[in-house]
């Protein structure tokens, strides 16, 4: 089988190649943005979509016009991804899978991709990555890059830049060695409960929004008496998105474990196809149409910690009806799996 894999790993750029970086990143949002703007102008004036193909012929005109110049200086393959990204979105809102694209904001996922794997050297030895128009970068190995390489996906998170390097490589199509199989019910208070049909286990939530809580409110109080937009606001506020990357690698963390400990003791995991947060909405809500609720839910979501979600990191997720799996298995409550939603988790 046909295993894709990505690799991530923190950089080291030198102070010329993290201009470079921002550089390119604002680059990749301009395009992005002037490209939507173009769409949406289009639409208003009662034109049709406008496909990659003629937008890429844009993108020609916009590096070689007076205006924007500056874009012969970003590399040619990651803006062009930026309008395939554009057109695959409005593909999902089309579909009804997303919504409707929106223009991306300076400081928020900042990242460009290098979609063209013969302009990419990885020198693993070294721990080195050459990229285009960036030279070589040193990042930090932490194991092995596996597979023949695609593409590489340069990202910006809390002050440091991250390489992705996506592989693809032929596997042999694994055999679980557990016969086991366990049904998983995510909950408000539970991170989750666990059932195999003899046993019940809960896994009981992280907590990592409540353990930096304190420190967190201090760093967003120092920030707001800073004047915007000044160097100590700027610091103030790297101080705010550190904190904040702690917590969210401290959920990442657990939920892998988790996963990943579930995965190899069970062949086969049912999940409820179930929006957590949705369990707690009513609790928001606005001046004129308050919350319904609030006192009974309030810091639900904070004491949640990490959560599953509509689909667990890491595996492969084929739909599967739970009445035909009751059925198939020979459940003697058929009508009642008929009114549940499940998906079934193939491991690999």
């Amino acid at each position: 089988m046909l295993r894709r894999q990505a690799f991530k790993f923190r950089i080291e750029p030198t102070g010329e190649q993290q201009r470079k970086l921002r550089q390119f990143a604002g680059a990749w949002r301009f395009v992005f943005n002037k490209a939507l703007a173009l769409q949406q102008a289009n639409r208003e004036a009662g034109g049709k979509f406008i496909r990659y193909v003629a937008m890429a012929r844009q993108l020609t005109a916009w590096r070689n016009g007076e205006e924007t110049p500056w874009l012969k200086e970003a590399p040619v393959h990651p803006l062009q991804h930026a309008l395939k990204d554009l057109d695959r979105a409005y593909q999902n809102f089309f579909a009804k899978r997303a919504d409707f694209p929106r223009f991306k904001k300076r400081g928020q996922h900042d990242s460009f991709r290098y979609p063209d794997p013969k302009q990419i050297k990885l020198d693993q030895g070294n721990r080195r990555i050459f990229l285009p128009k960036l030279g070589w970068l040193h990042y930090r190995n932490s194991r092995p890059v596996l597979g023949t390489l695609k593409n590489v996906t340069v990202s910006l998170s809390a002050g440091h830049w991250y390489v992705s390097i996506q592989t693809e490589r032929e596997v042999a199509s694994p055999l679980h060695a557990s016969p086991l199989a366990v049904g998983i019910d995510l909950g408000v208070v539970r991170f989750a409960t666990l059932w195999d049909g003899h046993k019940e286990t809960v896994l009981e939530p992280l907590g990592s929004f409540a353990r930096h809580q304190q420190r967190l409110a201090r760093a967003q109080r120092q920030m707001a008496r800073k004047t915007k937009f000044g160097h100590n606001w700027l610091k103030a506020k790297a101080q705010v998105q550190r904190i904040h990357r702690q917590i969210v690698n401290a959920r990442h963390d657990y939920l892998h474990k988790a996963s990943h400990a579930i995965s190899k003791s069970h062949a086969l995991v049912c999940v409820e196809d179930l929006q957590v947060s949705n369990m707690s909405r009513s609790a928001k809500g606005s001046a004129e149409q308050p919350g319904r609720n609030v006192r009974q839910k309030a810091g639900l979501n904070r004491s949640t910690g990490p959560r599953l979600g509509r689909v667990s990191p890491s595996v492969g997720i084929p739909a599967l009806p739970a009445w035909l799996r009751a059925k198939r298995e020979g459940g003697e409550d058929v009508n009642r799996c008929r009114s549940m939603r499940f998906r079934k988790i193939a491991f690999h």
